[in-house]
């Protein structure tokens, strides 16, 4: 089981930026998927989540407005579409994959190998 994050990398504040994250090696119907972060010297943290039907989407706080994630079945990837960055956003950014979890909690079964995202100033 594979999870392979992409599209990290520097940008201005304000600026944009898309990360996917291509799940391979068994079907992930059913499983939610997740983002999350971690910065130097914090614990990592809950970005967003979807549903396998992609009817339900869920949102940290400081992310509302900002995030959109959203998910392909088709092509296993799931994407986090970042508007309007802060250099707060500066993290590596993880995608996760879980059969039955709170999508907020870092209980997920599986997890990538995280981009890194550094916003400048």
């Amino acid at each position: 089981v594979q999870l392979q994050a992409s599209g990290g990398g520097l940008v201005q504040a304000g600026g944009s930026l898309r990360l996917s994250c291509a799940a391979s090696g068994r079907t992930f119907t059913g499983y939610v998927m997740g983002w999350f972060r971690q910065a130097p010297g914090r614990e990592r943290e809950f970005v967003a989540a979807i549903s396998w039907s992609g009817g339900s989407t869920y949102y940290a706080d400081s992310m509302k407005g900002r995030f959109t994630i959203s998910r392909d079945k088709t092509k296993n990837t799931v994407y986090l579409q970042m508007n309007s960055l802060k250099p707060e956003d500066t993290a590596v950014y993880y995608c996760a994959a879980a059969r039955s979890v709170v999508p907020t909690s870092l209980n997920y079964d599986y997890w990538g190998q995280g981009t890194l995202v550094t916003v400048s100033s």
